[in-house]
C-alpha cells in the first residue's frame, strides 16, 4: 500500500526509518520551505514583509479548525500545548472545594496545571489506568467521577503518550457532562493522525501543539475553546490582539474579540504559522482518514511481527476503538535504552517510553520500514 503522504516531501527518509512522530517530527519539505520564505520576506523587508500575514494566520486558524472538526472562531494560536492547558486551568473561576478528575498516568503537562490550583483548595482526583496496556476506559472515569461531590473539570489526554491508549472523547464527554463536568482534552498525540470531531463529540476545551502528529515546528499550536464555554475563561495575557478593534490603536476600550482569539494577546508567532499551514495543508490533502488507515495497518504489521519475535511483548492495547498511532513493546533481559540504541544504530529511530520502546509510524513511512524495525528487535533479542 503507498503512503497516503508523499515520501519525496520529508527529507529525513533519505537518512533514517523515523518512527518517533510522538516526540518530535521531521519537517517536511513544504514546512521548511514556509519557514524559509517567511525568513527571507523579514530579511528583506521587516515591517514591510508583513503584508498578507493576517490573511494568511486566518487561513491557517480555519484550517486547522477544519481538522479538529469545529468553527473557526472557537480555534486560537497558542505557543504550545502547556499554552493552553495554563489558559484553561488558570482562566476558569475556582473556590476551594472544588474537584479536578485526571488519570493517574499522564504526560506532566496535562496534569500540573491543575495540580497547581491545590493552593486555592482545588481538590484533584485520580483515575487509575488498568491493565499493562494502561487502559482508561470510560468506565474508570465515571467511577471516580461519581465516588466523590461533582467535578468541575476532567483533564485527560486523548490519546496517552506512553503506550498509546485512545479514550473515547465523545462517551467520556456525555458522562462528564451528566455530572456537570466540563472535559478538557490534550489531543497532541492524536490530532494529525486520528479523525477528530471534537465539536461533535462534546469536547469542552481542547489544545494541541505542532511539533508531532501535525508535522510542523516547535512553538505554535492551536486552542480549541467551545462557544458556550468562552466567557467561562478570564482571558491571561490581555493585549491589542486581543480585542475587536485591535488596529484602532487609539481606542483603549477593553472590548474583547468575540471568539477564542481574544486569548492570543499580543503579535502571533508567524513564522510558525506559516509552517504548520504547510503542514496542515499537506495532510489535508492526503486526508487523516487516509492517513489514520494507513498507520493503523503499520502498527498491527508491527503488533503481528513482534508477536513472533521470541521475547519480545507489546504493551499497548490495541482493542477496538482504544488503538492510536503509538505502540509500545519490551524485550525480555534489555533495557529499553539500550535497545533504542541499538536501532538508532541500525537507522531507525524511535523512543524509549512507557516501560518499553515506543513506536509512532506515520503516514509517510512503508511497511519496509517496519520490516527493518522488525529484524532489528530480531537481532537483539538473538544476542545476550
Amino acid at each position: 500500500m503507498s503512503p497516503p503522504l508523499p515520501r519525496a516531501q520529508f527529507p529525513v527518509t533519505e537518512r533514517w526509518a523515523y518512527l518517533n512522530h510522538a516526540g518530535v517530527t521531521p519537517l517536511p519539505a513544504p514546512a521548511v520551505e514556509a519557514l524559509h520564505g517567511y525568513a527571507q520576506r523579514a530579511a528583506g523587508g521587516g515591517s514591510l514583509a508583513g503584508a498578507g500575514h493576517a490573511e494568511r494566520a486566518e487561513q491557517v486558524r480555519a484550517a486547522a479548525a477544519g481538522l479538529m472538526g469545529v468553527p473557526v472562531d472557537d480555534v486560537a494560536f497558542v505557543k504550545n500545548t502547556t499554552e493552553g492547558l495554563g489558559f484553561v486551568a488558570n482562566g476558569l473561576p475556582w473556590r476551594e472545594g472544588d474537584r479536578v478528575v485526571v488519570p493517574a498516568l499522564e504526560f506532566p503537562s496535562t496534569v500540573y496545571p491543575w495540580l497547581a490550583l491545590r493552593d486555592l483548595g482545588v481538590v484533584v482526583d485520580t483515575v487509575p489506568t488498568q491493565g499493562p496496556g494502561r487502559c482508561l476506559p470510560v468506565e474508570a472515569f465515571a467511577e471516580v467521577i461519581a465516588a466523590g461531590p461533582p467535578p468541575k473539570v476532567v483533564a485527560t489526554s486523548w490519546v496517552q503518550f506512553g503506550r498509546g491508549w485512545r479514550t473515547d472523547l465523545a462517551a467520556l464527554a456525555r458522562v462528564c457532562h451528566d455530572a456537570g463536568a466540563l472535559l478538557c482534552a490534550d489531543v497532541i498525540q492524536g490530532l494529525g493522525v486520528v479523525p477528530a470531531q471534537l465539536e461533535a463529540w462534546g469536547v469542552d476545551f481542547a489544545m494541541a501543539d505542532a511539533h508531532k502528529w501535525l508535522l510542523g515546528p516547535e512553538g505554535i499550536g492551536v486552542l480549541y475553546v467551545r462557544d458556550r464555554c468562552l466567557d467561562l475563561l478570564r482571558p491571561l495575557e490581555p493585549g491589542w490582539n486581543s480585542v475587536v478593534h485591535r488596529e484602532q490603536w487609539d481606542n483603549l476600550d477593553l472590548v474583547w474579540d468575540h471568539g477564542a482569539r481574544r486569548l492570543e494577546g499580543g503579535t502571533q508567532n508567524m513564522a510558525g504559522i506559516h509552517a504548520l499551514g504547510a503542514s496542515i495543508d499537506l495532510l489535508a490533502g492526503a486526508g487523516v482518514e487516509s492517513v489514520w488507515a494507513h498507520v493503523n495497518t503499520l502498527c498491527e504489521r508491527a503488533c503481528t511481527g513482534l508477536a513472533d519475535v521470541p521475547g519480545a511483548t507489546v504493551l499497548s492495547d490495541r482493542s477496538a476503538g482504544g488503538g492510536s498511532g503509538i505502540i509500545t513493546f519490551t524485550v525480555d533481559g534489555h533495557d529499553p535504552v539500550v535497545v533504542h540504541e541499538r536501532l538508532l544504530a541500525e537507522g531507525i529511530v524511535c523512543s524509549p517510553r512507557g516501560g518499553g520502546i515506543r513506536v509512532s509510524p506515520h503516514g509517510y513511512n512503508t511497511g519496509d520500514e517496519i520490516d527493518r524495525l522488525l529484524a532489528a528487535v530480531a537481532a537483539v533479542t538473538a544476542t545476550p
